[in-house]
């Protein structure tokens, strides 16, 4: 058995990544997606968080990809460039096993390292107890429900809205970019 590992995504994770996302297009209410997107999709996602210097990270369990975590702009403005909002997947075999724990952590870590001061979930379904937990022990304070905002699998979800801060947060102005 090769250890867990957790690493940057590279091109050729894009597949499992890719196959990862749909599955929980396809069976879960943690994203309001409702078709699933194309490997040239996922890649062109990946690119451009990749350009703007934030992290696209995998875990790998015995030498597969089991999960993908990132962080991307809040919204596209520039002044919310020190806001990012964070996206987890596991694929379903290795739920519950503490490696969304471990690839959220190593996400964080990377993201206050490049500056980020405030990083923002927005968990699909207020059902959602397994994201609602893992951004709980992290640290993440829930700051809201928007009810009722998507409709999936004939049924009306919410979003629940959680946020961490990281460093010194609105302590300090950032440094220079």
């Amino acid at each position: 058995m090769k250890p867990t590992l957790i690493r940057p995504s590279r091109d050729d994770d894009l597949d499992p990544i890719a196959h990862i996302y749909a599955y929980h297009v396809r069976h879960g209410t943690g994203t309001f997606e409702t078709e699933p997107p194309s490997v040239a999709d996922m890649a062109a996602r990946r690119a451009d968080v990749l350009a703007k210097g934030l992290p696209w990270l995998v875990i790998e369990v015995d030498g597969e990809v089991a999960g993908f975590a990132y962080g991307n702009w809040f919204k596209p403005r520039a002044a919310y460039r020190y806001s990012v909002e964070d996206s987890i997947y596991l694929a379903p075999q290795v739920a519950g096993r503490g490696l969304g724990r471990a690839l959220l952590a190593e996400l964080l870590a990377q993201l206050e390292a490049r500056g980020i001061r405030k990083v923002i979930a927005v968990i699909g379904d207020s059902a959602n107890a397994g994201s609602i937990g893992l951004h709980t022990a992290l640290g993440f304070e829930r700051v809201g429900v928007v009810r009722s905002c998507g409709w999936k699998f004939d049924r009306w979800l919410d979003i629940v809205l959680m946020e961490k801060t990281l460093g010194p947060g609105d302590q300090t102005p950032p440094a220079p970019q």
